[in-house]
């Protein structure tokens, strides 16, 4: 039987705490771990309750929802974080990203896509609602294209499909839109991207995003 995912939450709001805590609690494959108010304990909560994912707001007394993801971070890089906020500016998401958020949601995300993003953050991928995805694309002003090779290779010694593939993640992709786009299995899109991250010598999504929008990669 396969391992369920561990979840915790961090949300102030009671209300959509209880929502949130309901729907996990109902959801095959996950297993609530904790739903908690505020994030001032989180290093300590992460070594008790040994979360997989995390669902993070932003805005929460005692310390804030970014300050909370690089405590975790710093202790547990392995943990995947996701933000679930209100807010849509900027310097939220830039700052966020920057550091270390594994994805970017917003609370009016419908249930079904929620639950969706707990499963790709799991396989590797960096959710993002749409709005969220196209401010990233702001964040990150592109350098100018590299010139071609008689390889057809990026500086990074990506292949052309790599740069597709890194192209569509920079989109906003998931792995199974990708798959869908290439034609291609979801194990394939998996290797790809594993090369993709030992070319660009990056660990996460929002790594070889940032890594491509700054460079020009794609």
């Amino acid at each position: 039987m396969e391992t369920p995912t561990r979840v915790l939450i961090y949300e102030d709001n009671s209300d959509l705490r209880a929502s949130l805590s309901q729907l996990l609690a109902g959801s095959q494959g996950l297993e609530l771990v904790g739903a908690l108010g505020n994030c001032t304990q989180a290093t300590t909560d992460v070594a008790r309750l040994t979360p997989d994912v995390i669902l993070m707001d932003i805005d929460m007394p005692g310390i804030n929802g970014i300050e909370g993801l690089k405590r975790i971070k710093k202790a547990a890089p392995q943990v995947n974080v996701v933000m679930l906020t209100v807010f849509e500016d900027n310097d939220r998401v830039f700052e966020a990203i920057c550091a270390g958020a594994d994805g970017y949601l917003l609370k009016k995300t419908p249930p079904v896509k929620l639950l969706d993003a707990i499963g790709e953050v799991r396989l590797g991928g960096a959710p993002m609602t749409p709005a969220i995805a196209r401010q990233v694309l702001r964040l990150f002003p592109r350098s100018k294209p590299p010139v071609a090779t008689a390889t057809d290779e990026s500086p990074a010694n990506l292949s052309a499909r790599e740069q597709e593939i890194l192209g569509l993640l920079v989109e906003g992709y998931s792995y199974k839109m990708i798959a869908a786009d290439r034609g291609i299995s979801i194990d394939t899109v998996r290797s790809h991207i594993k090369k993709i991250y030992e070319k660009l010598h990056v660990r996460s999504m929002t790594e070889a995003v940032s890594k491509a929008l700054r460079q020009g990669l794609t």
